[in-house]
Parts: structure tokens; C-alpha cells; sequence
């Protein structure tokens, strides 16, 4: 009787061990899940041209403010375009390293800052009033949105730096 306990006990423990396991091999990373979202189709396909996908990808934490495909239908015609080209690819390398913070920063830290270094070597102004937060000219739309290396929040506006 106490042997089959014993049983029971580790083969529950195998059971959740392994179900915790799968979980958190499920975690999307911060490109897949912001694929998966279906509103960042122009992020992922930038991040595509900038050859930025697999730093991304990686280990990480990252903290991205994300541009929607909104945000950059608000950039002036022709620069999008003109950003994809290869000879272009540095320039876009700037404009999206600017959009990662290192480390994991949720919204509730966010709100508390007034500024964040980012990958690129700039620094974004943060100020939040009136349950509203914005990043430079961005405003934080959707937060907290986690990934298995980082943390995405939504912004509906490019950030591009000086």
C-alpha cells in the first residue's frame, strides 16, 4: 500500500513536471509572438530586412515597444519603402534598436521612469500623466504582453531617433 502511494506521488510529480515543462517550451518568443498577434505584420517584416530576427530571438530580456502596422502607416509616404532597401539596412537597424530597451521592463516600472537607454545607445523620454504613458511622441496603447525572452508594449506611433 505505502509503495503504490509511493507510485502514485512520483508519477503525479513526472506528470506536472513534464506538463510545466511543455507550458514553458510553448512560450513564444518575442518575434513569434508578435507574428502571432497578426497587428505587427510591417515590425516583423523590418525586423526581416534589418536582419534582426534572430537578436530577437535570442536569450534576451528585451523590453520592445512595438509599433503596430498603424503606426507605420503614419510615417510620410515612400518611407517605409525606402527603409526596406538593402542599402538602407543600418539606418533601419537604428530605428528598431531604438524601439529595445535591455531587460525586462513590465508597465508597472515604466510608469515610475522618465527615461530608458536603449539598444541602440539612445535614450527614450517617458512621462505618464492621466493614466496615459508615452514614449518620446508614442503612446503605450497595449502592455505588458510577455514573451519567453522579454516583454512587448504596444505603441502607436515609430520612434525614430535624432
Amino acid at each position: 500500500m505505502m509503495r503504490t502511494k509511493k507510485l502514485v506521488v512520483m508519477l503525479v510529480a513526472l506528470i506536472f513536471s513534464a506538463s510545466f515543462a511543455m507550458a514553458m517550451s510553448n512560450k513564444r518568443d518575442i518575434v513569434d509572438t508578435a507574428v502571432k498577434a497578426g497587428s505587427f505584420n510591417t515590425l516583423a517584416a523590418a525586423l526581416s530586412a534589418a536582419d534582426l530576427v534572430p537578436t530577437l530571438k535570442g536569450d534576451g530580456p528585451f523590453t520592445v515597444f512595438a509599433p503596430t502596422d498603424e503606426a507605420f502607416n503614419k510615417l510620410p509616404p515612400g518611407t517605409l519603402e525606402n527603409l526596406l532597401k538593402p542599402e538602407n539596412k543600418s539606418q533601419l537597424q537604428a530605428i528598431l534598436t531604438y524601439h529595445v530597451v535591455p531587460g525586462k521592463v513590465m508597465a508597472s516600472d515604466v510608469v515610475s521612469m522618465q527615461e530608458a537607454k536603449t539598444v541602440n545607445g539612445g535614450d527614450l523620454m517617458i512621462k505618464s500623466d492621466m493614466g496615459k504613458v508615452m514614449i518620446n511622441d508614442a503612446q503605450i496603447t497595449q502592455t505588458d504582453i510577455e514573451a519567453s525572452n522579454g516583454v512587448i508594449h504596444v505603441i502607436d506611433t515609430v520612434m525614430i531617433p535624432e
